[in-house]
């Protein structure tokens, strides 16, 4: 498989490409996502993981809230990983992970994740590279087991953002009274190491098992609409069917 080098891929939907029509689609796509997720829960043989990775203003919380809007509200939930707590500093780094994988039936969203541990604590140098190493290699390990003995199929999904775009995001948080609550002034002080950031990325893409989604991100209703498609697709290939009346 050919290596990702993130500055090859677009961040903007093709020319030409209807807004309207692509929106309209995605309608029917997060219905369908509804339907399916619906199944799996009842059938309760598969598990789903979705993994959203991205730099600061990049959508993961509206990628998904919209993507996943049809969901069963007892089989969805989601977790973002923020800095580790105390006692999570005190175990391995995928000790917070494991207990938030999602269980048979259950559809899980990370928002940020286990990846986190590779990135920003390497941009920063708190980790040398052999740690990196070995933690890439647990992580491999981790998502090949939870995949392997719990049935998890695991979908990941990079928001590509641009950084011209990022910039306005996060200077609209300080002047859109509805998203003062997002302003960090520190995520401008992350936008420096923006190209520590995309090696760091490259890394965790070209070094994964399990293959990454880069996503087009710098307009909301084509993330949308790439991010729909490849999770409904996946879902189809999982097949799931109601269960059959229980004999008595």
């Amino acid at each position: 498989m050919a290596k990702i080098n993130l500055s090859k891929y677009p961040t903007v939907a093709p020319k030409n490409l209807s807004k309207e029509k692509i929106k309209k689609e995605t309608k029917e796509l997060v219905k369908k996502i509804g339907e399916l997720e619906k199944i799996i829960y009842a059938e309760r043989k598969h598990s789903v993981l979705i993994i959203l990775q991205g730099m600061d203003a990049s959508g993961k919380d509206g990628a998904a809230r919209n993507v996943f809007a049809n969901c069963n509200a007892l089989s969805l939930d989601s977790y973002c990983f923020r800095k580790p707590t105390e006692e999570e500093f005190s175990h391995d780094f995928l000790w917070r992970v494991h207990k938030q994988t999602p269980a048979k039936g259950h559809t899980k969203i990370f928002i940020r994740s286990h990846y986190e541990d590779i990135l920003i604590q390497a941009v920063h140098g708190w980790i040398d590279a052999d740690r990196v190493r070995k933690r890439m290699d647990a992580i491999n390990a981790f998502e090949e087991l939870i995949q392997f003995d719990n049935n998890t199929t695991i979908l990941k999904f990079y928001l590509h953002i641009s950084p011209e775009r990022q910039l306005e995001k996060l200077e609209e948080r300080k002047v859109n009274p509805e998203k003062h609550w997002k302003y960090n002034p520190q995520d401008f002080e992350e936008r420096k190491l923006w190209d520590k950031y995309m090696e760091r990325y490259e890394y965790a893409f070209n070094n994964s098992t399990i293959p990454w989604h880069i996503i087009p991100c710098d307009q909301r209703w084509y993330r949308d609409y790439c991010i729909a498609k490849i999770v409904l697709e996946r879902l189809k290939s999982l097949k799931p069917k109601f269960p059959p009346l229980k004999d008595e």
